[in-house]
């Protein structure tokens, strides 16, 4: 059929330069088929985007989108001029030599961008699934769309010098050391997402913190070549994924789906006023409430500091904000020249933030407002008007008499 179009072309124009006419004759009508090809395309591809959001599964709603069948319909023309050139021109391939090479360019590049969408559309569907959006997966599928496009490449490359793609190949082998210099962040990138998936060491949503990139926030997305983390001053801070594998971070998202926060802090006290309550005071506090009977069992003279930690630890059982059902205890540290450390160790149940320090102060507001009940005394450092109170004391007219 091909020789009969160009037979009939050729003896219908006999004019000067008829070669050259009958060229463009058959370029022009080459050119017109493929735009027919092309619409063809897209309607056809259209009906199958039609028929594909009919289905009840969602997976072909997410792969199968306007964007896809739009860069499979571009594919078309090209593919039909390939497929018709050499038919027209198969005895003179010199002539559209160049057309021959542009048309191949497209079709490699519609292929590249053809597998990115799918790339694309397959990572956003896994996105939106509840079973695989936690798993930072988008390092990898970078990953696969540095791979289309370096196969892209070479393959561009061999058709551009006239060399087969295993000697592009062989000859960047020869290369691989620069190679691996210039792309060392993203080799790197690529394993350490891998294993940060792998491991589930963090996920976007988690709230981590890494000391050494001065990160403390939600990590918001998790890429090849960084992790950008939000901190809660709103400042955006990225962090690359190979130094949350090498380095150490903390997540604290195991924290915030658990049954409650930690509180774990000391307060220093005058350890000189440790010392047994008398009759009157023990009385005292019985009858406001502060012990119970069952704190003096086997106490013939009770000391302060144990009845204080008895209540504090009662005050803070019986607090719905406190879960006791986790470790509760009030206990001594080693003393220290500034005082005795005294450690409240609780959990709250609220793993909110701000719910957390609003517990938290409410507790020690109570327990700063309490502990001179028991006769004890928090120590602090004596401040500016402490010295004063000192200086006027010892330069008072009693003071130099005496």
């Amino acid at each position: 059929m091909f020789e009969q179009i160009r037979a009939f072309l050729t003896e219908n124009i006999t004019s000067p330069g008829a070669e050259s006419l009958i060229a463009l004759a058959i370029l022009a009508g080459i050119t017109l088929v493929s735009v027919i090809a092309y619409y063809a395309a897209k309607g056809a591809l259209w009906l199958l985007e039609r028929a594909v959001m009919r289905t009840p599964t969602e997976w072909d709603d997410d792969i199968i989108n306007s964007r896809f069948t739009r860069a499979v319909s571009q594919l078309a023309p090209a593919l039909m001029v390939s497929w018709l050139l050499p038919r027209f021109f198969g005895s003179d391939p010199g002539r559209v030599h160049w057309l021959d090479v542009l048309t191949s360019f497209y079709i490699l590049w519609a292929i590249v961008r053809i597998m990115m969408i799918f790339i694309d559309n397959l990572y956003a569907g896994l996105a939106r699934r509840d079973t695989t959006r936690p798993y930072a997966i988008k390092g990898v599928f970078q990953m696969f769309k540095l791979v289309f496009v370096g196969i892209g490449v070479i393959i561009a490359v061999s058709e551009l010098i006239g060399k087969t793609p295993l000697a592009i190949l062989g000859a960047l082998g020869a290369a691989a050391t620069v190679l691996m210099l210039v792309f060392k962040d993203t080799i790197l990138g690529l394993v350490a997402s891998v294993q940060l998936t792998a491991n589930k060491m963090v996920e976007p949503g988690d709230w981590i913190k890494c000391p050494g990139h001065n990160a403390n926030g939600v990590v918001e997305d998790v890429s090849l070549t960084t992790v950008k983390v939000r901190n809660f001053d709103n400042t955006v801070t990225t962090v690359p994924p190979y130094s949350l594998v090498s380095e150490s971070f903390q997540n604290y998202q195991a924290m915030v789906n658990s049954a409650g926060r930690r509180v774990s802090r000391a307060f220093y006290l005058d350890a000189n006023t440790v010392r047994f309550c008398s009759g009157e005071e023990v009385a005292s506090l019985q009858a406001e409430g502060f012990i119970e009977d069952a704190d003096l069992e086997g106490e013939d003279r009770p000391v302060n500091l144990k009845l204080f930690r008895l209540y504090m630890e009662r005050y803070l059982r019986n607090d719905q904000r406190v879960n006791s059902d986790l470790t509760l205890m009030i206990r001594q540290l080693d003393p220290t020249p500034s005082g005795l450390p005294i450690e409240l160790y609780f959990f709250t149940r609220t793993t909110q933030w701000v719910e957390f320090e609003h517990t938290q102060s409410d507790i020690f507001n109570h327990l700063y407002a309490t502990i001179g009940r028991f006769g004890l005394k928090v120590f602090q450092s004596p401040a500016g008007s402490d010295l004063l109170g000192m200086a006027a004391a010892s330069s008072s007219p009693q003071v130099l008499n005496s």
